[in-house]
């Protein structure tokens, strides 16, 4: 059988789609739409938690974006995208991978969570200027290096895109000055397997590639009554 992935639409499983479309490797995409915000009960039949990724290899059910990138990798990847421990740039590869969903990510979601409650003062104050230092450390680094691990386009790249481009329709933050990160997404929307999976992941999706947030999911959903 070959291997499956699940990816909730509009969600950070894109992650892997896009992992294999650059991988060239034999794949099942299984789609699943949120219902209609939130996960539906496909997705809820095969996690507990209700979360995507999810991908299954034989008798193997694995979650968790970073897990399934790694073992897609080594399992069927050769060991491709990936920046090997003798190399020079392999504590910068590291560190931009587990970046993605050790900080990024999570502080994204937390911002998220405060905005949904109204929470106001010193504390959203606070988060909203680590954040701006997250994304200054992370344009100074694209304005000076291809991609975030160097010259080559690695498995750090594809866990972070998605934090910058879909996330944004979720909790809307502005790139306008971060030039060097607004450059490296017009790299990667160039990117055939970019282009391949989105075309087979979320075909009516924007790319959120330009400074500006893109148009709010909750009040999409809205203006077609489904919410």
């Amino acid at each position: 059988m070959a291997l499956r992935i699940h990816h909730l639409q509009v969600s950070q499983s894109e992650r892997i789609v896009w992992l294999a479309e650059e991988l060239g490797i034999d794949y099942e995409l299984v789609l699943h739409q949120r219902d209609p915000l939130f996960s539906p009960p496909s997705i809820k039949k095969l996690s507990e938690i209700g979360q995507a990724p999810i991908i299954q290899d034989g008798s193997l059910t694995l979650f968790e974006s970073a897990a399934c990138v790694e073992y897609i990798i080594h399992k069927h990847g050769n060991g491709q995208l990936v920046v090997i421990k003798d190399h020079p740039r392999y504590s910068d590869y590291l560190y931009w991978f587990h970046f993605a969903n050790g900080t990024l990510q999570p502080h994204v979601l937390m911002m998220l969570q405060m905005s949904r409650v109204g929470t106001a003062g010193a504390y959203a104050a606070t988060l909203g200027e680590r954040f701006n230092k997250m994304l200054a450390r992370m344009d100074a680094r694209l304005r000076s290096n291809t991609w975030l691990a160097g010259d080559e386009f690695t498995a750090a790249d594809i866990m972070t895109v998605f934090t910058l481009t879909t996330m944004r329709s979720f909790y809307a933050f502005d790139l306008t000055g971060y030039e060097g990160i607004l450059a490296y997404l017009q790299k990667v929307a160039q990117r055939d397997g970019y282009k391949r999976a989105r075309a087979k992941a979320d075909p009516d999706l924007e790319l959120m590639i330009d400074a500006k947030p893109p148009r709010s999911f909750v009040e999409k959903l809205k203006a077609e009554g489904k919410l």
